[in-house]
């Protein structure tokens, strides 16, 4: 097994090849000495999802945390990453732990961290607990006893739904939307999202909210291919003003309008920035992730509002989050976060955001769409991730580091970037991303322009230009 390593969304693995029952120790072990070392009587959240093993996972993290003195707080069931990170700043936890792979495939499991502040926790201390991951177990779990840690309180169950439901029921006004007579299509796409609709909307359209751990073999990665049964659902019932779709621990989302027309993260974030700063005039930053769309700063300059860029993966844009005054953040992959909320991604909350922006400014989803782009401008956005060998990644990185590319096939280079991957242009509106993924071994690529067609082209001539380095 390779040494444990924490990407740009924690630690990930396939079940039952790397991640395991010694792995996830070794981990939780790591966990609980950082814990004790940084806090004195530290206390801890754990949560998991819908996938295989997860309340397995659960109690051996918790088993070991409690072994060393850490309170450790634990749900009765699957929650979301968003109740886990509000539970930390609710109970003043010093650290959260998911159980969770997000949106990855099938048979992966992971392990993601979250900080004090409510948001994944920063990278110094990801790297301060991944150095401490030993190549050997350091505890039996057979010699800790599970019900003696409950009788003890070392180990207490709390219920991080009830707390997360009353944080929506305060801030995000759902009665609004019930009162207006407008429906939501839903799809959890099995995963740990599957409760929130049907507590705050059970009389909505809902569809995939049973526990399955093989997701009918769908990844719960909230994309296009994935989500045709909710698009047709929309098309054909004719009544629904909003789809939203979840990941597997509803941190990401993915919308549609009323007919049935997927809307993407990067067309979230642009609406949430005319919402609140267009409708509602509110004030504060932005805070965009460096493979977002480019059309961010045409809005934000439109409005007169902060832009900051950041480097991909929400660590970062949670560390932004704390130390600015933040209207919204995002990133393309799903991930939106308001500001008023947690310095986290939230999936089910940018949606229900999203629904009161329909209720309060009296317009559909198509129609505050057509204000977004007369603003903005059309433009097209695709990712595509390749399936390169560890040589040829190298090589392409190392290749973007040295500037050898100067076109991809009949497309130019007239400047780049390098905040995080490297960023070709080609024009102003026109634009190549190649970075490695932070998660799996794969080379991203991101492209936009005005039309679909050229976006596909960029993608498709990137494509020939680095596969034929094999």
């Amino acid at each position: 097994m390779d040494r444990i390593k924490f990407g740009t969304d924690g630690w990930r693995a396939v079940i039952a090849k790397d991640y395991t029952i010694d792995a996830v120790a070794k981990v939780a072990y790591a966990t609980a000495l950082w814990l004790t070392r940084k806090f004195k009587n530290p206390a801890a959240v754990i949560g998991y999802d819908c996938r295989f093993g997860g309340e397995m996972f659960m109690e051996a993290v918790a088993k070991i945390l409690a072994s060393k003195g850490i309170r450790v707080y634990i749900p009765e069931q699957f929650v979301t990453t968003p109740m886990v990170s509000l539970a930390v700043k609710k109970l003043k936890a010093n650290c959260g732990i998911m159980i969770s792979a997000c949106n990855g495939p099938v048979n992966f499991n992971g392990y993601k961290l979250k900080g004090d502040h409510g948001g994944p926790m920063f990278e110094k201390d990801v790297k301060d607990i991944e150095n401490l991951i030993s190549e050997e177990n350091e505890i039996d779990l057979e010699l800790l006893n599970w019900n003696y840690m409950l009788e003890q309180g070392l180990i207490q169950y709390i219920n991080l739904e009830t707390i997360y439901m009353k944080e929506v029921r305060d801030n995000l006004s759902p009665e609004k939307f019930k009162a207006s007579g407008l429906r939501i299509a839903f799809d959890a796409m099995f995963g740990s999202g599957q409760n929130l609709i049907k507590k705050l909307f059970p009389d909505e359209v809902s569809m995939h909210c049973v526990v399955n751990p093989s997701f009918h073999g769908v990844p719960p990665d909230p994309v296009r291919k994935n989500l045709n049964e909710l698009s047709e659902w929309i098309t054909h019932t004719r009544d629904i003003a909003l789809g939203i779709a979840l990941d597997g621990d509803a941190d990401c989302v993915t919308l549609f309008d009323e007919k049935g027309n997927l809307i993407d993260a990067n067309m979230i974030l642009l609406l949430l920035i005319h919402y609140l700063a267009g409708y509602r005039q509110e004030e504060g930053k932005v805070v965009a992730g460096f493979s977002s769309t480019g059309k961010v700063r045409k809005i934000c300059d439109h409005y007169a509002v902060p832009l900051i860029q950041s480097k991909i993966g929400f660590k970062e844009i949670s560390r932004i989050m704390t130390e600015e005054t933040v209207l919204v953040a995002g990133e393309e992959s799903g991930g939106i976060a308001l500001g008023d909320h947690l310095p986290e991604r939230d999936g089910f909350w940018a949606g229900l955001m999203v629904a009161l922006a329909i209720v309060d400014t009296g317009k559909s989803l198509k129609q505050l769409l057509k204000e977004v782009y007369s603003i903005t401008g059309p433009f097209a956005f695709e990712r595509v991730d390749l399936e390169l060998n560890r040589i040829i990644r190298t090589r392409v990185i190392e290749n973007c580091r040295n500037e050898v590319y100067q076109n991809f096939g009949s497309f130019k280079v007239i400047r780049t970037e390098s905040l995080d991957g490297c960023k070709f242009y080609f024009s102003e509106n026109q634009w190549l991303l190649i970075r490695p993924s932070g998660t799996e071994p794969l080379i991203r690529l991101y492209a936009e322009a005005e039309t679909s067609d050229i976006t596909l082209a960029i993608i498709e001539a990137a494509r020939k230009t680095l596969v034929g380095e094999a």
